[in-house]
């Protein structure tokens, strides 16, 4: 069994999602022009102002019980992985070791120009000083978030979830709207899903199960079923 959560788990810790009504970060501003590749090259100064403080402001939250409870299944072999749109770190920071993710993470900086990876406070020191873009210590070229922007192209994580998708029995999507492509393709591809979330998705309809509940409820109620029946076997 693997697990696919998107930002409905992450609300929870109190980061808005992107599309919600009424609370979703998209609704009063463009992504195009704050979180793309296309202003990331073109309009750096914008990126670092805007579309990086509004990565880093990620960093202030906690992981939930959510978080806390995929990290328990997988330790107890309940799940063999998670694949996540999220960009927070939320789950590596509640234990769970086998984590795709495949819109990138907020801890790393990497270089466009020799691909070494480093911390991300290497951009926050650098934009402290005015260094924009920032510049790689060991090659002097640009260094940016390890975050795929608008415009990017999906990462490896990408290719490796999709195959660890084809040869899981079931697929339990958490949090996620399902309509971010190319990851909304995902449950399409497994042999069978169910949906946790509190709006419906257009993938409602083919799955084995949907239920309506906030992602730490259900899930504990999962974990609670499974324990009980002794695991999936």
């Amino acid at each position: 069994m693997l697990v696919l959560t998107g930002a409905g788990v992450s609300t929870e810790s109190g980061i808005p999602d992107f599309r919600s009504h009424g609370t979703g970060l998209w609704e009063t501003r463009d992504p195009t022009e704050v979180l793309s590749l296309r202003v990331l090259e073109e309009r750096p100064q914008r990126f670092y102002a805007e579309g990086f403080r509004l990565l880093m402001d990620m960093r202030s939250a906690e992981p939930n019980g959510a978080h806390r409870v995929l990290a328990r299944m997988e330790a107890e072999g309940y799940i063999q992985g998670i694949i996540t749109q999220n960009i927070d770190n939320l789950h590596h920071r509640a234990g769970s070791r086998r984590v795709w993710e495949v819109h990138g993470n907020t801890r790393d900086a990497v270089c466009v120009a020799c691909g070494r990876v480093g911390p991300v406070e290497e951009i926050e020191e650098a934009v402290a000083r005015g260094e924009i873009p920032p510049r790689c210590r060991v090659c002097g070229g640009r260094i940016r978030p390890a975050v795929v922007l608008f415009g990017d192209p999906m990462p490896h994580a990408f290719t490796e979830a999709l195959q660890a998708v084809k040869g899981a029995d079931l697929l339990v999507v958490v949090g996620s709207s399902l309509s971010v492509y190319p990851v909304a393709y995902l449950p399409e591809e497994a042999k069978q899903y169910i949906i946790i979330n509190l709006s419906p998705t257009a993938l409602d309809y083919r799955a084995r199960l949907v239920i309506r509940e906030k992602a730490s409820v259900a899930l504990e109620g999962i974990y609670t079923a499974l324990v009980k029946l002794g695991g999936l076997g």
